[in-house]
């Protein structure tokens, strides 16, 4: 587990923490490390709670996605002191990071889309994966049941004043024309209302400032600003 602990410390530094990891087989689709030279473990690297924003927050420049120039960036310098691979669920075509979040860490995807943890809720998110040629001793995977299993009550369902989440999915184009309405100002202020009703880990809620940077993300990314 040395380099697993080393490489925590060295992302804690930006805010960030190793996600877990595995040593891929047939069907996890996990590219190789170079041409001819297979992945054989891959760890990936996220963020959880309030602790990435002291670290990004002073690289919000005004253009666009510095949070994915911030990541690569970061991660990339690490990457390279380990000798590993980094990939990031912004790459083009998209890689599969919540199935390989899956294969990590005991995260079950939630009525709304995001994967819940049971320490972290719904506040987490996987920033990059590093992929390695050698064989890397990885901590277990808990099994823990997922917190939604028990939640009769499923706030995040109602808590949506639009009411994109549903059984059937979530109804982008209900939620982004919201944000393009005056009453939408409370939700890019602070943030997705049905995110925030789970009472998981509330305590980990994102500060004010990240929420409202992902929020603008987020409403650019549906195309209407």
């Amino acid at each position: 587990m040395r380099i697993y602990t080393e490489l925590s410390s060295s992302l804690a530094v930006h805010g960030l923490r190793p996600r877990g990891g595995f040593h891929p087989r047939a069907g996890d689709n996990v590219p190789d490390v170079a041409a001819g030279v297979p992945t054989r473990s891959i760890i990936l690297v996220g963020n959880a709670g309030a602790e990435l924003w002291p670290a990004f927050a002073p690289h919000v420049d005004g253009e666009r996605h510095p949070l994915d120039r911030w990541t690569r960036a970061t991660v990339a310098a690490i990457a390279d002191r380990f000798g590993a691979r980094p990939v990031y669920p912004f790459d083009t075509p998209p890689l599969p990071f919540q199935q390989w979040a899956m294969r990590c860490e005991p995260v079950h995807p939630s009525p709304i889309g995001i994967l819940m943890h049971p320490d972290h809720g719904l506040w987490h998110a996987y920033r990059a994966a590093l992929l390695f040629a050698d064989m890397i001793d990885l901590p277990a995977i808990e099994d823990r049941q997922s917190p939604c299993e028990t939640c009769a009550a499923r706030p995040c369902l109602a808590a949506c004043p639009v009411g994109a989440f549903s059984a059937a999915g979530y109804d982008v184009a209900a939620c982004a024309g919201h944000l393009d309405s005056p009453a939408g100002r409370e939700c890019l202020e602070r943030g997705c209302r049905a995110r925030a009703a789970c009472p998981v880990a509330a305590d980990r809620a994102y500060p004010p400032g990240q929420i409202r940077f992902h929020m603008a993300a987020f409403h650019r990314a549906v195309g209407r600003r």
